[in-house]
C-alpha cells in the first residue's frame, strides 16, 4: 500500500522498515543463487572465492560437443517437452473433466490425480520402478517420459481447475444448441478461455522433468543420463566450476520461466477484464 502524505512520523517509520527489511530477507534468500554465477567465471579449477581471474573455459566445458554436459542436455530436451506435453493435454482433459462431471468419488479421484505432488518422491520412484520393470519401460526414453508425465499432471490439473472455476459453461450449452461438435467447442469455446491455466501449468510441468533427479536415477540408464543426473554426479565425484556453469544457465532458464508466467498472468486478467 502506498503511503498517505498525511502519514504520521511513526506510520513513515514502519513503512520504511518493512521495505527494507523485506528487501534483506529477499536478499538473504537469493545470495547462495546469486553467489553461484560469479564462480562460473572462475579462470581456476575449484569453487573458491576470491576467483582466479575471469574465464569462459566452463562454458566452453559444458558445450563441447564430444562431453558428458551436452549429451546430458540434450536428453533433458528430449524428455521435458514430450512429458510437458502429455501433462497438458492429460491434466486439462482430466480438470476439464472433473469440473463438468458430477459423480460420487471425485475427490477421492483428484486426490489420486495430485498425490505426486504429496507423496515423498522416492516413494514414487520406487513403485515406478517395480511397475516399469514388468512392463518393460525400465532403461528408456518411453518410460522416462511417461514418469515424468506423471508428475507433471498435477500441476496441470490445479492450474487448469482453477482458471475453470470462473468459466462460463453456459457456453458450452450455447455451443451445442447451435449444432457445433463438442471437439469444436472445446477448441474454440473452451481452450481459448482456459489457456493462461494450461500454459502455466505447462511451464510448471517443464520445470519439474528439466529438474527431476530422483526418479530419473531408478527409471533412466547412462544412455538417458538427463542434466540434473550429471549435475548430482559431478557433485557428489568431482566438483568443478562447470557445475556452477550449467546451475547459471538454469538459473537463466528459471528466471525466463518466470517471466513467461507473468506474462500469461496479465494477460489472463485483461482478458477477464475485456469479458
Amino acid at each position: 500500500m502506498a503511503l498517505q502524505p498525511y502519514a504520521s512520523p511513526l506510520e513513515k517509520f514502519w513503512y520504511w522498515f518493512l521495505r527494507v527489511f523485506s528487501g534483506l530477507v529477499l536478499l538473504f534468500l537469493m545470495l547462495p543463487v546469486l553467489i553461484i554465477v560469479p564462480l562460473s567465471f572462475n579462470g581456476g579449477s575449484f569453487l573458491t572465492y576470491p576467483l582466479d581471474g575471469f574465464s569462459l573455459r566452463w562454458y566452453q566445458e559444458i558445450f563441447n560437443p564430444d562431453g558428458p554436459w551436452l549429451a546430458s542436455l540434450k536428453n533433458s530436451l528430449v524428455v521435458a517437452p514430450f512429458a510437458t506435453l502429455f501433462s497438458m493435454i492429460l491434466g486439462t482433459l482430466a480438470a476439464v473433466g472433473l469440473n463438468r462431471a458430477d459423480f460420487p468419488g471425485k475427490g477421492v479421484i483428484l486426490a489420486l490425480l495430485i498425490s505426486p505432488m504429496v507423496v515423498p518422491l522416492v516413494i514414487v520412484a520406487v513403485g515406478m520402478y517395480f511397475f516399469f520393470s514388468q512392463v518393460g519401460l525400465l532403461n528408456s526414453y518411453a518410460g522416462l517420459i511417461l514418469a515424468h508425465t506423471v508428475l507433471g499432471v498435477p500441476f496441470v490439473v490445479i492450474t487448469v481447475n482453477a482458471t475453470l472455476q470462473g468459466f462460463d459453461f453456459n457456453q458450452v450449452r450455447a455451443g451445442a444448441s447451435l449444432g457445433a461438435h463438442p471437439l469444436k467447442v472445446f477448441f474454440k469455446v473452451v481452450l481459448p478461455q482456459i489457456l493462461p491455466g494450461v500454459a502455466s501449468g505447462g511451464l510448471f510441468a517443464f520445470a519439474t522433468s528439466f529438474d527431476e533427479v530422483v526418479v530419473a536415477l531408478f527409471i533412466a540408464s547412462p544412455a538417458e543420463r538427463t542434466l540434473p543426473i550429471q549435475m548430482f554426479s559431478g557433485i557428489r565425484e568431482n566438483i568443478s566450476p562447470a557445475i556452477a556453469a550449467m546451475a547459471s544457465l538454469l538459473i537463466a532458464l528459471a528466471v525466463a520461466l518466470l517471466l513467461v508466467m507473468e506474462l500469461l498472468r496479465r494477460r489472463n486478467e485483461r482478458f477477464k477484464a475485456e469479458v
